[in-house]
């Protein structure tokens, strides 16, 4: 009796995906006996109808996204300035985001405060920030309490939606 060489799955997972692009993930799930030829089982093209991998290859993820769809963000840097109303009276604050592939890569807040505590809280948010943005999906980005400031976030919310129409591809 001929000995059998044990299967090997491959799967490759595929995140934030829409439309025709999860097609391409499940395309990319194929059976392949250890030694490298394609079998006739339904995961390999056989009779169940489901193309192999190498009928469709992966669609590439750069920074969480398929290149089947594109960028959503032109790459770049923007300025925006929020204003949010605090128990002192209206603020604002600038914020400066850099974004590659989608990606914020840099961010820079520039406070606007007129009122002492307000100020107060603003250094405490520009000294947070940056480990809650940065090298996240910019459509992804809304920002709540950083480093105790609850209320300076909602500038830079209001910033970020402006930023967001600027970048628009």
């Amino acid at each position: 009796m001929p000995r059998r060489t044990p299967a090997r799955v491959t799967v490759t997972v595929l995140t934030g995906l829409a439309g025709l692009g999860a097609v391409g993930a499940l395309a990319a799930c194929s059976t392949t006996p250890a030694g490298g030829a394609s079998g006739s089982s339904p995961l390999a093209g056989g009779s169940g109808g489901v193309p192999s991998a190498a009928a469709s290859p992966p669609v590439a993820v750069p920074g969480g996204q398929g290149e089947a769809s594109g960028s959503t963000f032109k790459d770049g840097s923007y300025t925006a300035t929020g204003d949010y109303l605090s128990p002192g009276g209206p603020e604002s604050v600038t914020v400066t985001l850099t974004i590659a592939d989608d990606v914020v890569t840099a961010v820079q807040v520039v406070s606007g405060a007129h009122d002492p505590t307000a100020k107060q809280f603003q250094q405490q948010f520009i000294g947070g920030i940056q480990g809650v943005v940065v090298g996240k999906r910019l459509a992804d980005l809304q920002v709540d309490k950083v480093s105790g400031s609850s209320l300076t976030s909602q500038g830079f919310n209001d910033a970020l939606k402006q930023i967001e129409e600027q970048a628009r591809a």
